[in-house]
């Protein structure tokens, strides 16, 4: 079986959510099936510029088909006309124009998929949000899977995606609420799917003390992630800014990750940019526990990344993805606002058992759930089912 899989950028810089779960899924199903992936040559959502060269890569063993984007994104532009059309009435004229702001839209791409659509036995898009999949999903809707990695959030609203999520063979979601809420939105309960989600590859060993030497940091919780207002980070900020006023605590908030927003200057926020993977565990494993502000969120692989490393957990009860990881795994905390988040922080950052207790109650949950010889069945079994039909 040959299967092609779709996504906005792709490569080991490439650490986006959708992106990493694409490449992820990609490396592992090439075990069983032959896989390509069809990708354009940006590497840099915000402006999507051609970095990368076009025409066929190799990236860990896997057959890349790269293509230019045929504008960068103008992010003020953009930003600009998001504000304008959410909240307010617009036409779909305007929501088309926002998709095409939005990016990246890459017409050779298209041309591509288009032209070898008989090549291929099945298309496996991620991610709603971008041009890749919304204007290349309908060319090849019966061989489409879309794996929509949807939560509640504005552009969802839009009319335009009533269609595109109809429209595939099959939908893969990453977790029950994610499903609950594309079914409750779109009423498409009747197309096949699953929840699959997706594995975690660990280092064979982790070195706690070798993160605290390296930055010479001790006594500290750990955001892992893009640095992004829409991450939840400004309000991280905020609330750890103000946790520090009123309390007497001298814990640190290390950063690990590419700010695409300003940082405030505290003697107590670290930010150590972009780090090998062995350091991102090592500093996951050191920290007193791992935040997770985010609203948007439909499978957070970071904070199973923490549960694996035995680590408690603290996230934004407003997302329900995030809350439901949390009391499926009785791995961590969540707030809903600024007391909240105080009062479980003192608590976790005050009692070391229950901490341990959490990340062992989060590597079990994980390890149950999400082994990757688990999700590589689940998707050999729905391939095969789709196959099989038809």
């Amino acid at each position: 079986m040959k299967i092609a899989f779709v996504v906005q950028r792709y490569g080991e810089e490439v650490n986006g959510g959708a992106e990493l779960l694409c490449r992820k899924i990609a490396e592992h199903l090439s075990n069983h099936y032959c896989i390509e992936v069809i990708t354009t040559c940006a590497k840099d959502y915000i402006t999507w510029e051609n970095e990368y060269s076009s025409g066929k890569d190799t990236v860990n063993g896997i057959t890349v088909w790269r293509f230019p984007v045929d504008n960068p994104r103008d992010i003020n532009k953009f930003n600009s006309f998001s504000e304008k059309i959410f909240g307010n009435s617009r036409s779909v004229e305007d929501e088309l124009k926002w998709m095409k702001l939005q990016g990246p839209y890459s017409t050779e791409l298209l041309d591509f998929i288009k032209n070898n659509k008989d090549k291929y036995d099945f298309f496996i898009f991620f991610t709603y949000l971008y041009c890749t999949t919304f204007f290349g999903l309908p060319i090849v809707k019966d061989k489409a899977i879309l794996v929509p990695t949807a939560h509640d959030e504005p552009p969802i609203y839009l009319s335009i995606f009533n269609s595109l999520f109809t429209l595939p063979k099959a939908l893969i979601y990453s977790t029950e609420e994610e499903k609950k809420f594309v079914n409750l939105k779109f009423k498409n309960e009747n197309i096949t799917s699953e929840i699959i989600g997706v594995g975690i590859d660990m280092p064979e060993k982790i070195y706690a003390d070798d993160f605290k030497q390296k930055y010479k940091i001790d006594n500290y919780i750990i955001y892992v992630g893009r640095i992004d207002e829409s991450k939840g980070c400004k309000e991280l900020f905020e609330y750890f800014m103000r946790y520090k006023i009123e309390g007497q605590s001298n814990i640190k908030l290390v950063l690990l990750g590419k700010p695409v927003m300003e940082i405030p200057k505290h003697p107590d926020v670290m930010q150590l940019g972009f780090v090998s993977e062995q350091d991102k565990f090592n500093g996951m494993k050191a920290a007193e526990l791992l935040i997770m502000p985010s609203k948007y969120e439909s499978l957070s692989m970071v904070i199973m990344e923490a549960w694996l490393c035995n680590n408690a957990v603290l996230v934004n009860g407003n997302c329900e993805v995030l809350k439901g990881q949390c009391v499926k795994s009785n791995g961590g905390l969540y707030y809903t606002n600024y007391e909240e988040f105080r009062e479980c922080l003192d608590l976790l950052l005050r009692d070391s058992q229950m901490r341990e207790r959490m990340g062992e109650n989060g590597r079990r949950y994980v390890e149950e759930n999400y082994g990757w010889d688990i999700i590589e069945k689940k998707y050999i079994n729905l391939l095969t089912n789709l196959s099989l039909t038809g």
